[in-house]
């Protein structure tokens, strides 16, 4: 029978050792890798996760594959940018955003900023307020 009770979303990275570093090591995520295959789940502080397995022709998707809400943006980005993210990955033409890569105001009134993991694969970081649950 279908049920929703243990969905989860999922990406595909190009190499996993990269990937497993850059989440764990440098985004500080609770990274739990498997045995059987190659990849790994982040476990989310939701109690929801996320699958990412290895994908030898990976190319990176057309857009975000993972949001992160924050109350505050541009600290945020500050201790991003700090770990050594970088989170202008946008020319002013194509996304205008500050130096520091953050869209303000952004989709009608969020604060939004970029950066790209190893693997050229988006992610997000937003002041996206009350999310539903």
């Amino acid at each position: 029978m279908f049920t929703t009770d243990k969905a989860f979303t999922s990406f595909a990275v190009r190499d996993l050792a990269e990937a497993v570093a850059f989440y764990d090591e440098t985004l500080g995520l609770d990274v739990k890798t498997m045995d059987q295959m190659p990849a790994f789940g982040i476990s989310l502080a939701t109690g929801g996760w996320v699958f990412v397995y290895e994908k030898p022709d990976h190319q990176p998707a057309g857009f975000t594959v993972f949001n992160f809400s924050v109350d505050d943006v541009e600290a945020a980005v500050d201790d991003l940018n700090g770990r050594g993210v970088t989170t202008k990955i946008y020319a002013e033409d194509e996304l205008p955003t500050d130096e520091k890569g953050i869209a303000r105001g952004f989709g009608g009134g969020t604060d939004m900023a970029w950066f790209r993991d190893p693997s050229g694969n988006v992610i997000g970081v937003g002041a996206m307020g009350d999310l539903p649950t």
